[in-house]
């Protein structure tokens, strides 16, 4: 007997696998149908995520991963820069001390000694995702997957060939080329290369304003290069709420990093052990000298020679296109992560892995609500947010109001020195609901599960001015922010 997709059969297989749970004598080795329940390709945080979930809802799962598990935000990407940002926080507060009523003589620092801690860090995390898919007795297999056919896998290079009931596709994305910024690995770096960098450049000129550009901005501005950001759009960071850019703007350029907004980097000439950087803005053209270029500009997703084709996988833009359960349109194969084009964000992958995890298994989870997802950019001052901007309110003709509260006003942010940023939350006049938050200032990222919460369970700003937070803390701007919403707060 022969079938398609798990899902097709869900009853059967549960009962079987129940069977399988229960049974003293038979160990939980896999449905019978094919080799296994659920193959995942790719062991970034979704394929991972995926593959464990699916695991923990009884179906024999295999991961297929080129490289090392965790992907690139693990290895490359957002685990080993926040280390490297930590490194640049401990170094400015130190540079600061004075405030403090510290001194130090011949202060040195060494950013070689940093990117080996971010590597540390890194090392530990990968062996523990890879003991928690062993945990969860997933089957890691090391090798470039292949589909050969809507339920095979080929390992390229090789005679081995696997059979699954569903496939989960979470290849992530890349780095997409442009022509007139070549990236040569050495002056002109992508942001892996930047990573892998032992030492601070002298000068560098940052190609993309986005979380990339600001964060890699702040670091190297942290450890004295000299540091200029180039961004296309009118601003930086342009996604996130106009007020919220402007503040980073003010506060990059106090740092001493250089900003040129509404600008385009049109071509890059390198020369030996430097580069220069061709501008354009408002019709005048204008050069960088630097001594490296790293360029944060467009994503694509990782979706060549994987057998998309073969199989018949509908794609657009170099992204998979899914529907809310993360499934193709090709029953059983699904896709989650960056290759989705969605919203590239390791928790957003996350999530999509569960919703795949749990529809293969034939459970009915939550559609995913976009809009209403968490971001968080890791520069000093950092900034988080989710939900609707001012303007998206504004074009879509909401009645809003906005609770806006500064951290100067903050207990905690003053005792910190912290005292640069805002709580602004968007707010549904006639029921409170939050439309959206936006934040700057130091650790704001982490007020986002609280903010977001509320969001969840449909509560209202009124709520969020009701609940009692601890003081002093830089929660309670929350609070205030919620308050002003309705001119009631007490400390502005």
């Amino acid at each position: 007997m022969k079938c398609s997709h798990v899902k097709n059969h869900s009853n059967l297989i549960l009962l079987y696998n129940t069977i399988l749970y229960y049974s003293e004598d038979f160990p939980v080795r896999g449905d019978f149908l094919s080799d296994y329940n659920v193959i995942v390709i790719g062991a970034g945080p979704g394929g991972y995520v995926a593959a464990i979930r699916a695991a923990q809802l009884g179906l024999n799962t295999a991961i297929i991963e080129k490289d090392e598990v965790g992907g690139i935000c693990l290895n490359w990407g957002c685990i080993p820069s926040k280390s490297l940002l930590r490194n640049a926080a401990v170094l400015n507060l130190v540079k600061e001390a004075d405030e403090f009523g510290i001194s130090f003589d011949n202060l040195s620092y060494d950013y070689g000694k940093a990117v080996e801690r971010s590597r540390q860090v890194v090392d530990r995390l990968t062996a523990g995702v890879s003991y928690l898919l062993k945990k969860n007795n997933v089957k890691q297999i090391k090798g470039e997957a292949i589909l050969e056919n809507t339920q095979t896998i080929k390992i390229r290079g090789s005679e081995e060939r696997f059979t699954s009931d569903n496939i989960i596709i979470a290849t992530g994305a890349r780095q997409r080329h442009i022509s007139a910024m070549p990236i040569d690995h050495d002056i002109v770096m992508n942001s892996r290369d930047a990573l892998d960098l032992r030492e601070a450049p002298n000068r560098v000129a940052i190609l993309g304003g986005g979380a990339t550009g600001v964060e890699f901005g702040h670091i190297y501005r942290s450890y004295g290069s000299d540091v200029t950001i180039v961004e296309l759009m009118d601003r930086l960071i342009p996604n996130e709420d106009q007020e919220i850019s402007k503040s980073l703007e003010s506060a990059l350029e106090k740092s001493g990093i250089k900003l040129q907004t509404g600008a385009e980097g049109t071509s890059i000439s390198t020369d030996n052990n430097s580069a220069v950087v061709s501008i354009s803005k408002d019709g005048t053209k204008s050069t960088i000298e630097c001594d490296k270029v790293l360029v944060a500009v467009g994503v694509q997703g990782n979706i060549d020679d994987i057998g998309l084709e073969t199989v018949g996988i509908v794609t657009g833009n170099s992204f998979i296109s899914v529907n809310e359960n993360m499934e193709t349109n090709i029953p059983g194969i699904y896709a989650i992560g960056d290759v989705t084009g969605k919203l590239m964000l390791a928790h957003v992958a996350s999530a999509q892995a569960v919703t795949a995890a749990e529809s293969i298994a034939g459970l009915a989870p939550m559609p995913l609500d976009y809009t209403l997802m968490p971001k968080a950019i890791y520069c000093d001052p950092q900034v988080a947010s989710f939900g609707m901007t001012e303007t998206q309110a504004r074009e879509q003709n909401i009645d809003f109001k906005i609770g806006r509260f500064p951290f100067s006003s903050s207990g905690k942010a003053i005792a910190l020195g912290e005292t640069e940023g805002m709580i602004k939350l968007i707010v549904d006049t006639e029921v409170g609901e939050i439309l959206g938050a936006h934040m700057i200032g130091s650790e704001v990222t982490e007020l986002l599960g609280e903010v977001s919460m509320v969001r969840l369970l449909e509560g209202t700003s009124t709520e969020l001015g009701w609940l009692v937070h601890p003081h002093p803390t830089i929660s309670e701007m929350l609070k205030e922010a919620a308050l002003d919403t309705t001119n009631e707060a007490i400390h502005t």
